[in-house]
């Protein structure tokens, strides 16, 4: 009686770790989940101002100013792009310079990234950039 006793016990302690370590799997799967989509409309953030600083007017039309910092959602996520133009010259070559940043989040702070204040445990951000330049 002794034994099967204990040899309940040393199955349901086996269970009950069994169940802790599948929950933390599916946290883990959830959590690089999203992570990889806030990468995904980070990237998409930037290649959106690549294209209106690159061609929006189009060459030979002179470059244009920066956008205004810009929010864009994406399903769960928002994107706040921003811009910073410089120029400079190069021999007789005028250019301008686009440092563009795109920053990704799925719980934005007054609809813009990043958020502000203790994340959730489900809180995902990515920020990337990107310089570009146009003559």
């Amino acid at each position: 009686m002794v034994s099967v006793i204990f040899i309940l016990v040393v199955l349901a302690a086996l269970g009950a770790a069994m169940a802790r370590f599948s929950q933390r799997q599916h946290l883990g799967s959830a959590a690089e989940l999203n992570a990889a989509r806030a990468y995904q409309a980070a990237f998409a953030g930037l290649e959106w101002a690549s294209f209106q600083v690159l061609r929006v007017p189009a060459p030979p039309a002179p470059a244009p100013a920066c956008p205004g910092n810009t929010n864009i959602s994406l399903g769960d996520f928002v994107v706040t792009v921003s811009c910073q133009r410089s120029s400079a010259s190069d021999g007789a070559s005028s250019l301008v310079f686009y440092q563009l940043v795109a920053n990704a989040c799925n719980a934005p702070a007054a609809g813009a990234c990043p958020a502000s204040g203790t994340p959730q445990p489900s809180y995902a951000e990515r920020q990337l950039s990107r310089t570009v330049v146009r003559p």
